[in-house]
């Protein structure tokens, strides 16, 4: 990136600031795991596979949803990183990744279930 030249000083010195931007991609990363909290039966079910590892028909009787709705879920959270899955015979288990990201979104669904639902 070339030097930017802002038409207006504010004194902010944002000139800096902008060196130090990360790119386009990095911030449409970020867009598409936050994506991922557009739906509240998909956090919970993220969350639960950060307690546990499940398999499509548990995770449906646990949550109260057809087995194809939670197959949808499961396959968003999958794409976007957060979930990993592993086979044992016909079985299918699913779990939450061991990724920086993963840790961080549960531990960020948490702290904010903690502050918004304080009776908990």
């Amino acid at each position: 990136m070339g030097e930017l030249h802002l038409p207006h000083d504010h004194g902010q010195h944002m000139e800096k600031a902008f060196e130090h931007m990360p790119k386009t991609e990095d911030f449409q990363t970020v867009s598409d795991i936050f994506k991922q909290l557009g739906d509240g039966s998909r956090i919970k079910i993220f969350w639960l596979l950060c307690h546990c590892e499940e398999c499509v028909i548990n995770i449906s009787s646990m949550m109260d949803m057809s087995s194809p709705a939670v197959s949808h879920h499961l396959k968003q959270l999958k794409a976007a990183g957060l979930i990993v899955s592993r086979r044992e015979g016909k079985e299918v288990y699913y779990r939450a990744a061991g990724t920086q990201e993963a840790e961080l979104l549960h531990h960020m669904i948490e702290k904010l279930v903690e502050i918004s639902c304080p009776s908990m």
